[in-house]
């Protein structure tokens, strides 16, 4: 993408953002925007941490004044990195060392946050009727599971986690299953732009690998569903 283009979407969204109030990039921060540009960094990435930087401060109660994008950087290079390493593309050395800040988390604390997220899903009318069952089903064995993991080792551990890979693949089968069309489609091409200049440098099998990996982050991030695997 040309970085005027690029630059005009990131100003455009951080104006909805900011309730249409105009605030331009221009000087250094169209230097920042244009450094996300050229480093490939998807436009969604950098939509979501406008997001998350806007959430962050409504929830502290902060004076409410216009968010200017420099606000966002530390934002915009923490989902970067975590995007890196869903879609395996880009991470370099970087990808070897795992998820991105997951070592700080323990599998206990892990699984009580999947369990939590997991309990909304159930509760929430948005999501459909079978996906919402599933939940449900799943809170009960991931409870069961916590009791476990703050003991397991070896192979005990091994075996834990693999069934936590089993049990992430069945909620997102059962995610794209119920997911409604347009919702589907709307996330393949956003899924597709944001690889696009990936693609050339890439095997074939790897982008299409990619190319769920990322499909499946967005309809986890629209859902709100939880990671359930644990790296």
């Amino acid at each position: 993408m040309e970085p005027g283009a690029y630059c005009r979407q990131v100003e455009a969204y951080l104006c909805r953002r900011n309730a249409g109030h105009l605030i331009r990039i221009v000087g250094p921060a169209f230097d920042l925007v244009r450094g996300w540009e050229a480093r490939q960094i998807p436009p969604s990435v950098v939509f979501r941490a406008i997001d998350r930087t806007v959430e962050r401060r409504e929830a502290a109660g902060a004076r409410r004044r216009p968010v200017r994008i420099e606000f966002c950087e530390a934002d915009v290079e923490a989902l970067f990195d975590d995007w890196r390493w869903a879609v395996g593309v880009g991470a370099g050395d970087r990808a070897a060392a795992g998820p991105p800040g997951r070592s700080r988390r323990t599998l206990a604390a892990h699984l009580e946050h999947a369990i939590l997220a997991l309990t909304a899903v159930r509760g929430s009318a948005r999501h459909a009727p079978a996906l919402g069952e599933l939940a449900g089903q799943l809170v009960g064995e991931l409870d069961g599971l916590r009791a476990a993991a703050r003991t397991a080792r070896g192979h005990a551990r091994r075996r834990l986690l693999e069934r936590l890979a089993d049990i992430e693949s069945a909620l997102m089968t059962v995610a794209r299953d119920t997911a409604d069309a347009s919702l589907r489609e709307t996330i393949r091409r956003e899924t597709e732009s944001d690889l696009a200049p990936f693609r050339a440098r890439m095997p074939a099998g790897a982008f299409r690998k990619s190319l769920q990996a990322g499909a499946d982050r967005l309809l986890r991030e629209r859902l709100d569903l939880p990671r359930i695997a644990f790296e």
